[in-house]
């Protein structure tokens, strides 16, 4: 089968499509036939490192039809739309754990169901699991227009936000981020954040952020909460160091939660697929929720696909068409 690997280099590892043999899929496991795949940041820094070795599968994503299922399998058969979470996704095929995959609806085309997996799952840990949101609360999403911060801004709304805050370093994407729906997007490029905050919520601050900017942000972060508010961070791409205001600690009485699957047990992943899947396949369904696509590519062009990626010009995902069918009719 073709799949997408990085290749060790001195330099780095190079991304790039070999033929190599289909996974079988062993207890409680299934294999699926791709139809497409996500593309994600963290796969460009995960590439970075391989620098000896044997070449290395990538893709935490992927979407398609159960070719085959391994022993103790009961949920899935033959022919099932799933898509899931796992290594090795950008390929032809893939094998992942049974609790791993979640149902696609119908109404759902594969390049949107590529698209799901990580940034709901992950937004949806940050933000409910973590965040705790309660109906009323306002939340700020930083970098909001990552595939990530587009996600957090749909779940915020679906499940209960009365209010959402978004930051973006463009007009250009401020702009769009306001035809979607959110209730206050700054271009935070030219204009304070903490002030704006303040002006918006009319000195009250916000209750819930969702970061993935980190160090660069993070003291208008504490600024921008409110008392009891709660800050997420997800990813660091400003910084991963800060200087925090214990004073602002204590006397809002905040709560700081750090959250990656780098230190997960699999049934701590596996949970966090679950709870997705528990809460959001219904407003998936429905329309209620829907991943941002910025672009496709075909599974042999990732290179390119890791190079656009790397421009930051992107508003909401990319994805890999790896069926052949799909990328000649887009």
């Amino acid at each position: 089968m073709r799949a997408a690997r990085a290749v060790p280099h001195p330099d780095g590892g190079k991304v790039t499509v070999l033929d190599v043999p289909t996974p079988t899929p062993g207890p409680d496991q299934v294999l699926v036939k791709v139809k497409a795949a996500g593309l994600n940041r963290g796969e460009i820094l995960q590439a970075g490192r391989v620098r000896t070795g044997e070449p290395q599968p990538i893709g935490v994503e992927f979407a398609g039809e159960v070719a085959a299922v391994g022993a103790g399998v009961t949920q899935w058969r033959e022919g099932d739309r799933v898509m899931g979470h796992g290594n090795g996704g950008q390929a032809e095929y893939a094998s992942a754990a049974s609790r791993a995959l979640m149902r696609v609806p119908d109404s759902v085309s594969w390049a949107d169901a590529a698209a799901f997996p990580n940034v709901f799952i992950t937004a949806h840990d940050a933000l409910i699991t973590n965040g705790q949101l309660q109906t009323g609360e306002t939340v700020l999403v930083n970098a909001a227009s990552s595939g990530i911060g587009l996600a957090s801004i749909q779940i915020a709304r679906a499940l209960g936000a009365s209010r959402i805050v978004a930051t973006s370093r463009s007009a250009g994407k401020v702009e769009r981020l306001k035809s979607m729906g959110v209730d206050c997007a700054i271009d935070v490029s030219t204009t304070d954040q903490v002030d704006a905050v303040a002006d918006f919520t009319a000195g009250h601050g916000v209750d819930v952020i969702v970061d993935s900017v980190g160090g660069t942000t993070f003291e208008a972060n504490l600024e921008s909460l409110a008392v009891q508010g709660r800050l997420v961070n997800i990813g660091r791409l400003g910084s991963s160091t800060a200087t925090i205001d214990l004073n602002a600690l204590w006397l809002k009485r905040l709560k700081l939660i750090g959250v990656t699957f780098r230190t997960r047990t699999e049934e701590e992943r596996l949970a966090c697929v679950q709870a997705c899947a528990r809460d959001l396949l219904a407003p998936l369904e429905a329309g209620t929720i829907r991943p941002i696509i910025d672009r496709t590519y075909r599974l042999d062009e990732i290179a390119a696909a890791h190079a656009y990626m790397q421009t930051d010009q992107h508003f909401g995902k990319i994805v890999l068409l790896v069926d052949d069918a799909l990328a000649d009719a887009s």
